[in-house]
């Protein structure tokens, strides 16, 4: 009997060594290794009930308490390894503790995530080995929201996929929605939003710059007044950059959903604003950045700012001064003023950056408005500054104070004001049909078109000199999206990685390779002797 016992426990243990291997070889006998394993354990259990007197002897014993104390302790740390293995499957975090947030969305792709109405699938095209890469950029997007499903696909293994989704290189990003399909080449996230909203929107909007008066150029890559930089950032807002000389058109392009006046030294002609005041009065849209004079003799805009009236801004004659602390710490003069602070407005909605102007005038919202128009703040600077209204001083660089009596008035002064109203002549949309019985209601009438005008008083802010000082980019990018009636894009868009990169020079180097070379070996070898004289004396 008492061997029969033994061998129980044998078998008790052969059939559960049995399941377990039974489980990793051929996971789908779910059945077998299953039966395998509870018959195994009920084995071992009568095996154990039958050896109470051994156990009973074993236990009186201090090194058996010992040991069972030290194997329950270990059980007890497994057990809590396992619930919070378990806890963390089911109760999904990340935490992204790079300097720069890498890892973490910028507000603009949550915001675009948050507004999708029907599931986004992105199929990534890549060889296996580089699959990771692209994990740790879109499984943001997936942490982000359960609309955003990723697949990953090798074109070598599945080559009838990648031809069906047209596929020309490794490291293709296919991004559907309801049927629309957008591939890029790049995994940024500026990019992979980028595809995301032309996906969405079926198509890219078309902004135009006029040209003629000496606006600003899209395509110059001058360090100082160039504008091909934020020509390259709306395109990736999802806009087609082109250029407009009016004084060729009859009319403001059709397919036109901004116009962008951009720093122009001449005013325009006559035709040409009665040809922007038509395409604004059917629901056009207007984004003016009017600078200063270039001097004292200048000739005033005075077609420009009379337009900008007609909207119910008023665009001053004068050019701002900021003796504030804000733009010393940014190493600017008193003739770039730094704006910190933004009335509420959905341009600037949760907008905390830093933003500055070099030579800029006023933009002020015209108190009780203009035939109904009532503009709004965007941009203010700061109580220590003013329009000075002596350009000759300021051009010739004379110091400069607040004169009362010329009717200079204290900060804060508002650098760029913007409004919205139904267009006053868009077309009547016809009111939907009355309701059928038995079918499907129409769709409501698509709502009456709206003008939209936002005016800086400085144009150098979009510049590529100064595009990249902190909020200057968002903050033209955000107006010009709510501009165009774009509100999802209106968010601080993502940060560009920084350079990580150690430079050093030939004696840094040579230092570099003595300390770990030598200097930390007979460090440590000294520290050993020094021990070992200690031990024997």
């Amino acid at each position: 009997m008492t061997r029969f016992v033994n061998v129980l426990g044998w078998i008790g243990t052969a059939l559960v060594v049995a399941a377990v291997a039974i489980r990793f070889i051929r996971p789908e006998q779910q059945k077998i290794w299953q039966r395998l394993a509870l018959a195994g354990l009920v084995v071992v259990l009568v095996y154990l009930a039958t050896q109470w007197r051994e156990f009973a002897t074993l236990w009186s014993r201090r090194s058996t308490r010992a040991g069972a104390l030290t194997s329950a302790s270990v059980l007890l740390l497994l057990a809590i390894l396992v619930g919070v293995n378990w806890v963390a499957g089911r109760q999904h975090k990340r935490w992204d503790l790079t300097e720069g947030g890498q890892f973490t969305l910028s507000p603009q792709s949550r915001k675009v995530l948050d507004g999708l109405k029907s599931p986004v699938t992105v199929k990534v095209f890549a060889k296996d080995t580089e699959f990771q890469r692209f994990r740790d950029r879109l499984e943001g997007y997936t942490y982000a929201t359960s609309q955003v499903k990723v697949e990953y696909i090798d074109p070598d293994k599945q080559p009838a996929v990648a031809r069906q989704w047209q596929v020309q290189q490794y490291g293709t990003i296919a991004v559907d929605y309801n049927g629309r399909i957008e591939r890029i080449t790049a995994d940024t996230e500026q990019d992979i939003t980028n595809a995301i909203v032309k996906a969405v929107e079926g198509g890219e909007k078309k902004v135009y710059f006029s040209q003629g008066h000496g606006e600003r150029d899209t395509t110059s890559a001058d360090q100082r007044t160039g504008y091909n930089a934020i020509a390259g950032a709306l395109q990736r807002d999802n806009f087609a950059v082109d250029k407009v000389v009016l004084a060729q058109q009859q009319d403001v392009p059709a397919d036109a959903a901004v116009l962008v006046i951009a720093g122009p030294k001449n005013d325009f002609l006559q035709p040409e604003l009665d040809m922007v005041q038509r395409y604004l009065d059917k629901g056009g849209k207007l984004l003016l950045l009017l600078d200063p004079p270039d001097g004292a003799a200048a000739a005033p805009l005075t077609g420009l700012i009379g337009l900008a009236r007609t909207w119910g801004m008023e665009v001053g004659v004068n050019v701002v001064v900021d003796i504030s602390s804000v733009g010393q710490m940014l190493g600017a003069g008193p003739s770039v003023p730094v704006v910190a602070t933004y009335p509420d407005h959905p341009i600037t909605e949760n907008f905390g950056l830093i933003t500055a102007f070099p030579l800029a005038r006023s933009v002020t919202p015209i108190e009780g408005g203009t035939n109904g128009r009532t503009a709004q703040p965007i941009a203010t600077t700061s109580a220590q500054s003013w329009a000075e209204s002596d350009l000759a001083a300021v051009f010739d660089g004379k110091p400069v104070a607040r004169d009362e009596a010329a009717g200079e008035k204290e900060g804060p002064v508002t650098l760029a004001a913007a409004i919205g109203i139904d267009a006053p002549n868009a077309p009547n949309t016809p009111p939907p049909p009355p309701p059928v019985p038995g079918q499907p209601a129409a769709p409501e009438a698509a709502p009456k078109p709206q003008t939209r005008v936002v005016v800086f008083g400085d144009s150098d802010f979009a510049s590529n000199a100064v595009l990249g000082t902190q909020g200057n980019r968002d903050l033209f990018l955000n107006a010009l999206n709510w501009v165009a009636q774009q509100e999802n894009l209106i968010a601080i868009r993502p940060k560009q990685a920084g350079d990580r990169r150690v430079t050093m020079t030939e004696d840094q180097q040579r230092r570099v390779l003595y300390l770990s070379v030598l200097g930390l070996p007979l460090a440590v070898a000294a520290l050993g002797i020094w021990t070992w004289s200690r031990r024997r004396g």
